[in-house]
C-alpha cells in the first residue's frame, strides 16, 4: 500500500456512497485517463470483465474467431468461451517473447476464416511490437483488444500500452504492480464503447424509473471502496513502474555474465514496466532452482504454459513456431517485490548460480 488507501477509504465511508457509484470511481477513471492518454475509461471489477465487455460491444458471438496470444495467462482468453467464439493461438517471437507480428500476418494471410479481432497480451509487462501489430490488424479488418493488465507504465514509443487498440484493458489484481485488492479497467478513445460498456455492466438497465430490459448485462462495476484504493495506488505508479526496473537491474547486474541465463528482452523504443523478472535458462532444469529457493522461503514461478497446450484448448486453430513451449520448458519468473533489498536480490542469484549447470 501506498500511505493513503485508509485516508480515502474513510471519505468514502463519510460519504455513505459505498458502491457501486461514487466520487472515488471517477477519481479513479480520471487518474487512470490523465496517466496514460487514454481519452474514456471505465472501472469494473476484473480485467478480465473487461475483455469481455469489449468483445460483446465488438459484436463477437457464437462461431466467431477471435485470434489471441498463445504466451499468457487464461484470464486474457477466457472471455472469448463467454461469447461462445473460437480462440486461435498466435505464437511469440524471440525479440519481445510477446505475440510474433510475422506469424499473426502469416496466419491472416492464409486462414480460410477471417477471425474478427485479436486479443493481444503484454507480457510481463513489457510491451509487444504494438505498432506493427496494430497496423496488421487495421490491414485486414481486425479489432484489437489490448491485455495490458500486467503493463500498466509500460510505453512503445512514448505511448502507453492499452491506448494502441480499439480496447485496452489493465487490472488491479493482489499481484499487480498496482492493486485494489480486485478490479479492472475499460479503456477506448471511443466515447460511444465505453458508454455501451458502462450500460452492460450495470445490468442493461433501460432510461426508465421502474427496471427495464431489452438485453442482459452484467454486474461488472467497481465498488468505490475499491476505487478509493486505486486512487492512492495510482499516486505512486510512477515509483513503482522505477523500483521493478531498479530490481530487474539488480538481477541483471548479478546474472547477467553468466552464459546459462537469458533474460526476457525489451524492445527498442519500448518501457516495460518489469511486473516480474523473467529469465530462460539454457540447459539448467528450472525446477530445481524452484526447490531452492523454496527452502529458503523464496517463491518463483515458472512461465505461463501456452494457451494452446492446455487440455481446454486442444481443439483450437493456431499458428505456432515453438517459441511459446520452448520459454515454457526453460523459463522461471522470479520474485520482484517493488521492497525487496538489494541483497535479497544478490542471495537470490547466490542460490541460482548454485544451481546452474556448469
Amino acid at each position: 500500500m501506498s500511505g493513503n488507501e485508509l485516508k480515502y477509504i474513510e471519505k468514502v465511508f463519510e460519504s455513505n456512497y459505498i458502491a457501486p457509484l461514487g466520487e472515488y470511481v471517477n477519481k479513479f477513471e480520471d487518474s487512470i485517463k490523465n496517466y496514460t492518454g487514454a481519452k474514456n475509461a471505465l472501472a469494473l471489477s476484473s480485467g478480465t470483465a473487461a475483455i469481455h465487455l469489449a468483445l460483446r460491444i465488438l459484436d463477437i458471438k457464437e462461431g466467431d474467431d477471435v485470434l489471441a496470444s498463445t504466451f499468457t495467462f487464461i484470464g486474457s482468453v477466457s472471455a472469448i468461451l463467454y461469447q461462445n467464439a473460437n480462440p486461435v493461438f498466435i505464437d511469440s517471437d524471440k525479440e519481445s517473447w510477446n505475440i510474433s507480428p510475422k506469424l499473426l500476418n502469416k496466419y491472416l494471410l492464409e486462414c480460410d476464416k477471417k477471425p474478427k479481432a485479436l486479443i493481444l497480451t503484454h507480457l510481463y509487462g513489457m510491451s509487444a511490437d504494438i505498432e506493427k501489430i496494430a497496423d496488421i490488424c487495421k490491414l485486414h479488418g481486425v479489432y484489437l483488444i489490448e491485455d495490458a493488465a500486467e503493463s500498466l507504465g509500460a510505453t512503445f514509443n512514448g505511448k502507453h500500452t492499452g491506448t494502441f487498440g480499439d480496447f485496452g484493458i489493465y487490472s488491479f489484481n493482489g499481484n499487480k504492480i498496482l492493486t485494489t485488492s480486485g478490479g479492472g479497467m475499460l479503456v477506448s478513445d471511443n466515447e460511444e464503447y465505453i458508454k455501451k460498456a458502462m450500460f452492460y455492466s450495470t445490468q442493461a438497465k433501460e432510461s426508465f424509473i421502474h427496471y427495464e430490459h431489452n438485453e442482459y448485462g452484467y454486474n461488472y462495476r467497481m465498488s468505490n471502496v475499491l476505487a478509493a484504493i486505486g486512487v492512492a495506488q495510482m499516486e505512486v505508479i510512477e515509483e513503482r513502474v522505477l523500483k521493478k526496473r531498479e530490481r530487474f537491474e539488480w538481477y541483471k547486474e548479478f546474472l547477467d555474465d553468466v552464459e546459462e541465463v537469458s533474460f526476457m528482452p525489451e524492445l527498442e523504443n519500448s518501457r516495460g514496466n518489469r511486473w516480474l523478472t523473467a529469465l530462460t535458462f539454457e540447459n539448467t532444469d528450472f525446477n530445481k532452482i524452484m526447490k531452492a529457493l523454496e527452502e529458503i522461503n523464496v517463491e518463483s514461478r515458472p512461465l505461463w504454459k501456452p494457451m494452446h497446450m492446455q487440455p481446454l484448448f486442444k481443439e483450437c486453430k493456431t499458428c505456432l513456431d515453438g517459441t511459446s513451449e520452448a520459454l515454457f520448458t526453460k523459463g522461471l519468473c522470479l520474485a520482484s517485490s517493488t521492497t525487496m533489498s538489494k541483497d535479497d536480490v544478490r542471495n537470490i542469484c547466490e542460490i541460482i548460480k548454485g544451481c546452474l549447470v556448469k
